[in-house]
């Protein structure tokens, strides 16, 4: 695991939110991301981690839109198999949180089960990403996304 991400996994839900805060979107993500669920507020964030990974979500795999760098799609990685659905589109937009700028992952036309998930991530070093999740209007969760070059 990645050291921010390892640092991450100690913070406060206040303390991402700074860290969030105190960047820019940066480019959008090309290709194969390892994904780290963080789940704030507890002792046990490094076993969630964990266990999110080996049962549930492994990252996200990104595709730029051919000529643009600014928009794309991409699909999760998901279940023990890693196996690829559930896709998204991406763009910058504004964050829901700071009203800043954010890369958005929306599932909204793409996805039926994930259609009231939105995920929004901001580039905090070279290939390494702080997330937040929505679930309609309710943030429920961070996570981190590390480039796999």
């Amino acid at each position: 695991m990645h050291p921010q991400v390892q640092e991450w996994l100690g913070m406060s839900r206040e303390e991402l939110d700074a860290v969030y805060r105190s960047v820019q979107p940066g480019p959008l993500p090309q290709g194969d991301t390892r994904g780290t669920a963080i789940v704030t507020g507890t002792a046990l964030a490094r076993l969630y981690a964990r266990f999110a990974r080996l049962f549930a979500w492994q990252g996200k795999v990104f595709s730029r839109l051919p000529g643009c760098d600014q928009a794309g799609v991409l699909v999760n990685k998901v279940t023990p198999f890693s196996l690829t659905f559930i896709v998204a589109t991406v763009y910058q937009d504004a964050s829901w949180l700071d009203g800043e700028p954010t890369i958005v992952i929306d599932y909204y036309n793409t996805s039926f089960f994930a259609s009231k998930i939105r995920d929004e991530i901001r580039q905090v070093q070279p290939g390494v990403y702080l997330g937040k999740v929505w679930f309609g209007n309710t943030r429920i969760l961070d996570f981190a996304l590390t480039e796999q070059r």
